[in-house]
């Protein structure tokens, strides 16, 4: 099976492919679904005639399917509804009849419904108060879930920090631009992605697209914009372009940066600050504690410092782990301006 290759791009990308560790584990996805009741939360629950069961709505990955793609996919597919993941609950980990499985889990809000058609697999769907799903659960895992999800807040709001797609080789544009005399600042800014890159956007805008609409800012970079462009094509909202996420080779001017915003068709935020990563860690910082959904696209280089600003106005401290890789993403959800979840992906896991 041909999968991504980290630092480029071999054979045919598609999500889901790079190797999970246990290749024996059954992977399964679904969600908490839940809308407002009367007094809190009503959640859906589905009616499975094989199995005489009450359950989330869940079901297996297919075959290369990324977990978040399978979560909204089968919550659509039993009930009909369309939904927002919210915070990333516990996952179950059981014995099935084929081997163990994993059920990934999040809380997820209901945005709409396109209406449900009963099927042979689920014959009915039922929303009811979170006490009465408590006791209508056939499995005791469940249970735990419904427990989990209940213990903290409903409605969370999304912080997704990402890393653009792959872009080629930095030195090789750059020997090329400096040959055709460009600047070594202004090139930079205008490299843009390879193909491998381009398939890894297009891969994002599904996956991003699982946690609903977000206001989409970025890096002046146009790397960084063509990444999220489809995202921003597919929820109809414009990409807003920062100086203050920009990284550039080597130091650029203020009319360089507009160009960069203007080259992509988008306008570009206010005027350059003294440090832009003082200014990119204040943004960042700002935007986690802003109440409202919003997907940033950055660089390899101040990537770190953005995550550690976002997690410290939320209260918490970044979890030890290996820098993002290209098109990798953290998200951050949160209530009352706490971190409430954390969770980081790879479009290919």
């Amino acid at each position: 099976m041909s999968r991504r290759v980290r630092g480029g791009c071999k054979g045919v990308l598609r999500p889901g492919m790079a190797d999970t560790g246990n290749k024996d584990l059954i992977r399964a996805a679904g969600a908490v679904v839940w809308r407002p009741g009367q007094a809190g939360p009503d959640i859906a629950l589905v009616h499975r005639p094989r199995y005489d069961d009450w359950s989330f709505p869940k079901g297996k990955c297919e075959r290369d399917e990324h977990v978040l793609v399978t979560a909204v996919r089968e919550v659509m597919e039993e009930t009909g509804l369309r939904v927002a993941l919210g915070r990333r609950l516990t996952p179950s980990v059981y014995q099935s009849g084929g081997g163990v499985k994993r059920a990934s889990y999040w809380a997820a809000r209901c945005v709409g419904s396109d209406g449900f058609v009963p099927s042979h697999e689920v014959d009915e769907v039922q929303w009811m108060p979170a006490a009465q799903a408590r006791d209508r659960l056939s499995y005791e895992r469940d249970v735990a879930v419904l427990d989990e999800f209940s213990s903290g807040p409903v409605r969370t709001v999304p912080l997704v920090l990402l890393r653009h797609a792959a872009a080629g080789r930095k030195s090789d544009w750059a020997r090329n631009r400096a040959a055709a005399g460009d600047r070594v600042g202004a090139a930079d800014l205008a490299r843009p992605l390879d193909a491998c890159g381009l398939a890894e956007a297009n891969i994002l805008a599904g996956l991003l697209a699982s946690y609903g609409k977000c206001q989409v800012i970025s890096s002046a970079a146009e790397r960084c914009v063509a990444t999220v462009q489809p995202y921003a094509a597919a929820m109809g909202v414009p990409v807003q372009v920062e100086p203050g996420l920009t990284v550039t080779g080597e130091p650029v001017s203020d009319a360089d940066l507009l160009t960069a915003g203007a080259r992509t068709g988008q306008r570009s935020a206010s005027s350059r600050p003294a440090s832009l990563a003082e200014q990119g860690a204040r943004l960042t910082a700002s935007l986690a504690t802003s109440a409202e959904p919003t997907l940033i696209c950055a660089h390899r280089e101040n990537l770190p410092g953005l995550i550690e600003a976002a997690f410290g106005a939320l209260g918490a401290r970044p979890p030890q782990a290996e820098p993002l890789g290209k098109a990798e993403f953290w998200v951050l959800q949160s209530a009352d301006g706490a971190l409430v979840s954390e969770e980081r992906h790879d479009p290919v896991k």
